[in-house]
């Protein structure tokens, strides 16, 4: 008996240790997954001060003109890419060539991928939320820091990875090119499968540059485990539209490596533990760029 006890007990173990993380619409009792709120017992990182997502309270932003423009490159060139279903999203992978420079990023970014988080059944999914309202969507696009190789690489530096998050609105006309995007993820429905959008081209997503001079920006950290903290969160100010009817047909679409409905795939916001968020103008001001990313850091290590 006391052998069988034991036994049970390293299987236990063993299970809590190999446990996969899961989202709460995932979970239930009868599963070894972890949820968002027992994140950081298997990935410590997600217990951290520096968490992502957060709820952005508009009166307590700090207004700065030393947040200039972005600069986007190759994201008019047509490509050929790959999705796939990680299991808990849907991953679009970009070429190197699509980069981005300027609002006051420390650096030159290379595009990886993006990929999107929603609801279910007619219930909001954004990640960020605006004065506590979520929206139906959000767009997030991965870029990493040069030289660095891989996220894994960057992920050892506070600004490593620049995620540009685009909110969406619901609207009654369809987005012009979603529907793309929307047949290319019903043909990756199970976890592992993927697929290829050809003549592919960002624009066809997110507005130029000229048009997303206002955005909000804060340091936190990737909205699913490891939840490393080294991310220069960008959250555009101009959203995105998407009819109810392109809303219903994404949130069908795939399955979680559960075998799950892909639903409600967002983590709940975090708090700002001290930290500033900061709100660009339309007019801004190039000269000092770099001194307010040096000013958002001093914040973040004088919190720590």
């Amino acid at each position: 008996m006391g052998f069988c006890l034991y036994l049970l007990t390293l299987l236990s173990l063993f299970s809590q240790s190999t446990a996969q993380w899961c989202y709460q619409s995932q979970y239930s009792c009868d599963d070894t997954c972890r949820d968002p709120r027992h994140w950081a017992a298997q990935f410590p990182s997600c217990g951290g001060l520096r968490q992502s997502p957060i709820n952005i309270v508009t009166s307590k932003v700090h207004v700065n003109s030393a947040l200039p423009p972005f600069d986007f490159i190759g994201h008019t060139n047509v490509h050929n890419i790959t999705v796939e279903n990680k299991g808990h999203s849907a991953h679009f992978v970009l070429p190197q060539s699509v980069r981005l420079t300027g609002g006051a990023l420390p650096g030159h970014y290379r595009a990886a991928q993006f990929h999107f988080h929603w609801g279910g059944n007619g219930r909001p999914g954004s990640e960020h939320t605006i004065d506590g309202e979520r929206f139906p969507m959000e767009l997030h696009i991965v870029h990493i820091k040069e030289p660095y190789g891989s996220l894994a690489e960057a992920e050892h530096d506070m600004a490593g990875i620049a995620l540009l998050a685009f909110l969406f609105e619901e609207t009654t006309d369809d987005h012009p090119h979603l529907d793309t995007i929307i047949g290319a993820l019903g043909r990756v429905q199970n976890n592992g499968s993927s697929s290829v959008i050809p003549n592919f081209r960002l624009s066809d997503i997110i507005p130029p540059s000229k048009d997303l001079h206002m955005y909000y920006r804060y340091v936190g950290s990737m909205t699913t485990p490891g939840c490393e903290q080294a991310v220069a969160w960008t959250v555009f100010h101009r959203t995105l539209s998407i009819s109810s009817r392109q809303l219903d047909t994404v949130v069908k679409q795939c399955k979680f490596w559960t075998g799950q409905p892909m639903i409600d795939i967002f983590r709940p916001t975090q708090p700002l533990d001290g930290r500033v968020v900061y709100r660009s103008k339309a007019a801004a001001v190039l000269t000092s760029a770099m001194h307010l990313w040096f000013g958002v850091f001093s914040v973040v290590l004088v919190n720590v």
